[in-house]
């Protein structure tokens, strides 16, 4: 019994040794940093060597917003003096011209100012010759100066309310030159103060709206104009004039040329974004304030230390230049890459790899080799 206990206790060593020597997967690295070429390899690598050039390159800033429109071009009508909704046409999207009449209002107020004001305007005539009647009495000394000043005085305060009932009758769009007791009217028109499209109806046929309710909202699209929300650290790159594309997510084959015209100085406190403010050059009919819209900004980069692109290559998620020791040892190094245009790409390192000459055709042929290498 002891014997076989002692066979299954070394069985059970030997199974957890044999488990203990199993080599663990290990991600694929470069182990080395330089790589030899012979005199044969290096005709056949056909490498060509290079060094850090400056040059001006041009990087694409992607950002989104939405189209907006400026305030003068967004208006909200409403009755200064309240009323019912007599009649109106109007539905969303409809479009009208500066001018044509939206709705009629009606309102027993409307036929009491009107009485007001002609009734203003007959007592003023006749305080207006009393006045001057008792100007000359006092004049020629044929009344007394405290008559002469009630006189004027209850011409100036009639002269004052016509004034005011006159400006009252412009609020409701009557005109008070050619009001008179023939054409007074308890209804009165609401007028279309731009021309452009609605955008909204708050409003239905005989509904009570009050001064401060907005009965319509009437949009100008003519004027519209790109809001566009640029983070922080890219809003130094853009300047007043620049120019851009935008397209929408549904046609991003149609670009619209833009020109920015204004950058906010203020930064949202959430986001720590700044909104853009761009023209259109074109207006397009199909394009709707509130749309989204996706923008792309040219922007240059002066003077970066730049390589072209064959000379960088990339392993494991990493980029790498090779740097030549001497005619047949060559250095791997990894590097910090920025824009790319025309076939160079920015080193944004650049820096330390300046007099060096750098492997600028041929480099992939040396990863292969150093990787081979470094897997033997």
């Amino acid at each position: 019994m002891k014997k076989i206990i002692i066979t299954l206790t070394g069985l059970l060593v030997l199974s957890c040794q044999s488990k203990k020597e199993e080599p663990a997967a290990k991600p694929e690295t470069i182990n080395e940093t330089t790589v030899s070429l012979t005199e044969a390899q290096l005709k056949n690598a056909d490498l060509a060597l290079g060094q850090l050039e400056k040059k001006s390159l041009s990087a694409v800033l992607k950002v989104n917003g939405q189209i907006d429109v400026p305030p003068q071009n967004l208006v909200s009508i409403s009755m200064p003096l309240g009323g019912y909704l007599k009649s109106t046409q109007l539905l969303p999207g409809m479009h009208i011209n500066k001018g044509q009449i939206i709705a009629t209002m009606e309102d027993q107020q409307y036929v009491q100012l009107q009485q007001d004001y002609l009734t203003t305007k007959s007592r003023l005539y006749f305080a207006e010759k009393e006045y001057d009647r008792q100007k000359e009495l006092n004049q020629n000394q044929a009344s007394s100066d405290k008559v002469y000043q009630m006189a004027d005085a209850d011409y100036k305060t009639l002269r004052i309310t016509l004034n005011a009932l006159g400006e009252k009758l412009k609020l409701i769009n009557v005109n008070p030159n050619t009001l008179s007791e023939k054409n007074i009217s308890k209804s009165v028109n609401v007028y279309a103060p731009i021309t452009g499209f609605v955008s909204k109806v708050n409003v239905n046929i005989g509904k009570y709206v009050n001064p401060a309710d907005v009965l319509f909202e009437l949009i100008n699209p003519t004027d519209i104009h790109l809001n566009l929300k640029v983070f922080e650290k890219d809003i130094t790159k853009l300047a007043i004039g620049q120019k851009l594309v935008a397209y929408t997510n549904n046609q991003p084959e149609n670009k619209h040329q833009c020109e920015i015209i204004l950058i906010s100085k203020d930064l949202s406190i959430d986001e720590h974004s700044a909104e853009v403010h761009c023209h259109f050059e074109d207006y397009d009919k199909t394009l709707l304030p509130g749309m989204y819209m996706n923008a792309e900004i040219e922007i240059k980069s002066h003077n970066v230390l730049t390589l072209p692109e064959a000379a960088v290559v990339t392993f494991e998620g990493k980029e790498y230049i090779f740097t030549a020791l001497d005619k047949t040892n060559f250095k791997i190094t990894e590097v910090t890459t920025g824009t790319r245009e025309n076939g160079f790409i920015e080193i944004v390192n650049g820096e330390n790899f300046n007099g060096k000459s750098i492997v600028t055709q041929g480099a992939y042929t040396l990863l292969m080799k150093l990787k081979n290498k470094s897997d033997e």
